[in-house]
């Protein structure tokens, strides 16, 4: 894709992943929107950024996600390109009192937000990229995370399908695979440790400028290419 001059839509753009991507588009010279639940976060972005536009939006309710894209189709039908960085992390286990709520909730962020808003998207004729936010947990669960796993499993096997169906419209379809990241996501504290976002970003801005679909970094370029043995023993060594 080319990596100045668009209009992005990032889903959670305001934290972690999203905001690193936010940052890196608008020194790019992009236009960008950035969507998430929580007002006061998305005012702190836009003090910092003034030029970020930003939509309150809980990605977790249909009607959200419609108003959303009606929301844009109204007031931004030039947006070209749309980033699926939203997402949810449990860490819980199956004998939790709590684990179907939790684990309904982790798939409607997760898995139905953003195919639902990927069938309303490309009813827009401006738009020329997908970026959907995999994970390198979609290769080797982690079974404290069963469900977060699960559901990049999933978004990732559909990126492949998306990819070849989107091929007649010409809307370009790019699968970031990051690997843990020094983020909040699955709470505070538990990531700490672990490359910073900027390091990830970097490089995925130069794997996108030499033109490739799947951008990995660390651990998730070792899952890109590994085969049914090193999966299986990196399993057990992740899950003792």
């Amino acid at each position: 894709m080319k990596l100045a001059n668009n209009k992005i839509l990032i889903t959670g753009g305001a934290s972690g992943i999203g905001l690193g991507l936010t940052e890196r588009f608008i020194k790019e010279n992009n236009t960008v929107i950035i969507c998430g639940r929580r007002e006061d976060v998305l005012k702190e972005v836009a003090d910092k950024f003034p030029s970020v536009i930003t939509k309150v939006c809980d990605l977790s309710a249909e009607a959200d996600r419609i108003n959303l894209y009606n929301w844009i189709s109204e007031n931004h039908n030039d947006l070209n390109v749309l980033v699926n960085n939203a997402g949810i992390q449990n860490w819980m286990n199956i004998t939790d009192s709590d684990f179907y709520q939790r684990t309904t909730e982790e798939i409607a962020t997760n898995v139905i937000a953003p195919l639902h808003l990927i069938t309303l998207f490309t009813k827009l004729p401006s738009l020329k990229t997908i970026i959907n936010v995999t994970s390198g947990l979609a290769f080797v669960p982690l079974s404290k995370v069963p469900v977060y796993c699960a559901t990049k499993a999933f978004f990732r096997s559909f990126t492949l399908s998306l990819r070849h169906m989107l091929l007649p419209k010409h809307i370009e379809v790019i699968e970031m695979i990051p690997p843990a990241l020094n983020t909040d996501l699955g709470g505070k504290g538990i990531h700490d440790g672990h490359p910073a976002v900027s390091d990830f970003v970097d490089s995925v801005f130069q794997q996108m400028k030499e033109g490739k679909k799947e951008l990995t970094f660390g651990f998730s370029e070792a899952r890109l290419k590994a085969n049914t043995e090193s999966i299986n023993e990196l399993f057990s060594k992740m899950n003792p």
